[in-house]
């Protein structure tokens, strides 16, 4: 009776066991995947501002059409993206994009003086830092997940039950990863 009651309180363990490592990785798959909808909310706000702060610059900036059609297309690409590999590749040519329009919008001076492109300007900084900081923490997330789904013997039920590796939301400008030159010359 005895072998039995035993051989029964292991089967149970290793069954509470199994469960206990399920429900993990189903709670951090929901995390990474809340993580994402944090940044997608602020690429969502991103994408909102841009038509805005492109249509203020319009009226002073008449010769860059060029560059007016470039932030048009990143930001219908970007849009566009459905996975985080197609989002960070996107993501980033929308950078580079804005990027060159601020350099552009240098050489107009009346434009950098008009109190609704300076909002706009502003409402964008801040939302920039809010994708860094939402980017992170989906970032910080996926390695919580990847780890999980990779070691011993949570693997095991990953490997069970189809749970996949996420993909990291990285930068794609290689300029943005660059270490800012400080000079006092």
């Amino acid at each position: 009776m005895w072998p039995l009651i035993i051989v029964g309180g292991i089967i149970l363990l290793v069954i509470m066991s199994l469960v206990g490592i399920f429900n993990a990785l189903v709670r951090l798959r929901n995390q990474v995947d809340n993580a994402w909808s944090q940044i997608d909310v602020q690429l969502k706000r991103r994408h909102d501002l841009i038509p805005n702060l492109v249509e203020t610059a319009k009226g002073y900036m008449q010769h860059e059409r060029g560059t007016f059609e470039s932030i048009t297309k990143a930001r219908s690409e970007a849009m566009g993206a459905r996975t985080v590999d197609q989002a960070s590749k996107a993501e980033g040519m929308l950078s580079d994009a804005l990027s060159k329009f601020m350099l552009v919008v240098e050489n107009y001076p009346d434009l950098k003086a008009n109190q609704n492109f300076l909002s706009l300007q502003e409402e964008l900084t801040s939302t920039e830092n809010k994708i860094a900081f939402a980017r992170q923490g989906y970032n910080d997330q996926v390695l919580f997940y990847n780890n999980k789904i990779q070691m011993f013997p949570s693997n095991v039920v990953a490997g069970m039950f189809n749970f996949t590796k996420r993909e990291f939301f990285e930068i794609e400008n290689a300029a943005e990863r660059e270490v800012p030159k400080v000079s006092f010359s």
